[in-house]
Order: C-alpha cells, then structure tokens, then sequence
C-alpha cells in the first residue's frame, strides 16, 4: 500500500510540475532538458519504489501510474470543466496582426520566438497572421489572414 502512495503523490507532483512549467517549455525540449529528464526519472524512481527492487514492487507502480493517467484522461473527457485544469486551455497570442503581450508575457514567449514559428510554416510576417493560437501541446498553430 506504500508504494501506492507514493505513486500518487509523485503523479500528482508530476502534473502540478508540468502544469506550472508550461507548455512552451515542454514543447522544445534542448540536450540538457532531455538529461535534466531523465535524471528527473531516476530520482523519481527512487523516491517510489526507494528500496524495493521487486518485480511485484515494479508492477504495482507502473500499474498504479497507468491507472492515474487513465483516470486523468477520463475525467478530462467525461467532465468538461475539469478539462482546463487537466489539459491546458489554448491561448491566443496574435490577433488580427497584433500581438497581444498579456499572454505572451504570461507564457514567457518572445515576439521572435512567434516569428520564427510563423516563418517554419511559411508565413512572412504578424501582418500576415489572423490568430496564433498556443495549443495545449505547446505548438504554435496559425490562421492566416486569407483563410480566415
């Protein structure tokens, strides 16, 4: 029953933590965040399982974390307000060509860094754009002005 706890309190720990990192991080992830990930498992490991080894130790946390994440994924599609919570909710960043600075500030972007998304899909510049909409996966979708 210990481990079953302890799974718990990292899965929860672990969506508080991704929740509050942000999206746009979690989307692009550098060399260092792919080792800073992995180190990250290994402690988290630790922290759960920390001196049993056993197999049936192994399965009842693995299990555990899988149940939690079936769960989380239900609740976000049988219940919609807990969806925001759970997921994420997209967030416009570029309207009508203009960009609006509250959210990029609060998602810690850049105007470049919308730039540079913008250019990887062939559009040339803001005037261009209708939305940019930051998407719960953390990628940048664009409508252009012409589609809209």
């Amino acid at each position: 029953m210990d481990l079953v706890l302890r799974a718990i309190v990292v899965f929860v720990l672990i969506l508080v933590i991704t929740r509050a990192v942000g999206r746009r991080e979690l989307s692009s992830m550098e060399p260092f965040d792919l080792i800073l990930l992995v180190v990250m498992g290994d402690l988290i490991q630790q922290g759960v399982t920390q001196s049993d080894y056993s197999l049936t130790g192994a399965t009842i946390v693995i299990v555990t974390i899988a149940v939690l994440t079936v769960g989380t994924a239900y609740l976000s599609f049988r219940f919609r307000r807990l969806r925001p919570l759970l997921e994420g909710e997209p967030i416009v960043l570029v309207a009508d060509g203009r960009v609006l600075t509250a959210n990029l500030r609060r998602q810690r972007m850049t105007v470049e860094e919308i730039l540079a998304e913008a250019r990887q899909q062939s559009i040339a510049g803001l005037e261009d754009i209708h939305y940019a909409v930051l998407e719960t996966n953390g990628r940048v979708s664009f409508l252009q002005r012409e589609q809209a």
